[in-house]
């Protein structure tokens, strides 16, 4: 009877990962294209903070604790707070709540950042290399944007846009890859051997 009632409440749900994964890889393409000096920070890129890079990687990560997924929830959640964050950064001295953040300021932001990417990416080395391309684009990203600000090189922040740019395609391809392979029901897009 017991058994009976456990199958009857579980619950089978979608993977929430490739939602996370698109919402971080496209909004981190395109900061790091205005990282890289091609166009201006404007509404676009706070848009996409708010909703796609951090609302929607909110929701992956509390589908991901539904899923009992500790890694996932963690690193969905708090990359999508993230983004609020760094969109709050922009818009709160605007609005007249705070003064604007200096560079040693954002450079110790973007150095615990990097920091808790660093022990993230120590987990993704039991995952898969599509992961650990991503987590260890990313904890660069973080410690470049982290030097950059505390040293005021604007070259070291051009060299940081263009490896964000890596880190964010390589966040898409690991999405894409895992909606690809499911609906194929094979290898379309390799993510590499789950490590153990």
């Amino acid at each position: 009877m017991e058994k009976n009632k456990t199958a009857f409440y579980s619950e089978i749900t979608a993977n929430p990962a490739p939602l996370g994964l698109m919402g971080f890889g496209m909004t981190t393409v395109l900061l790091n294209i205005h990282n890289a000096g091609f166009f201006e920070l404007d509404a676009m890129i706070l848009a996409m903070g708010i909703f796609f890079g951090g609302m929607a990687q909110v929701i992956a990560g509390i589908m991901e604790f539904k899923k009992n997924n500790t890694f996932g929830t963690t690193a969905f959640t708090s990359y999508g707070f993230f983004w609020l964050a760094l969109v709050g950064l922009n818009i709160l001295p605007m609005m007249g709540y705070g003064e604007a953040p200096n560079s040693l300021s954002m450079a110790a932001f973007l150095f615990m950042w990097g920091l808790f990417t660093l022990f993230m990416f120590i987990g993704t080395l039991r995952i898969n290399v599509a992961l650990q391309v991503v987590f260890g684009t990313l904890t660069l990203l973080f410690f470049l944007l982290a030097i950059g600000n505390f040293t005021g090189s604007e070259l070291i922040l051009i060299i940081a846009g263009y490896e964000g740019i890596i880190c964010g395609l390589s966040a898409i391809y690991a999405a894409m890859a895992q909606v690809l392979n499911e609906v194929y029901g094979k290898t379309v897009m390799p993510i590499g051997p789950v490590t153990k």
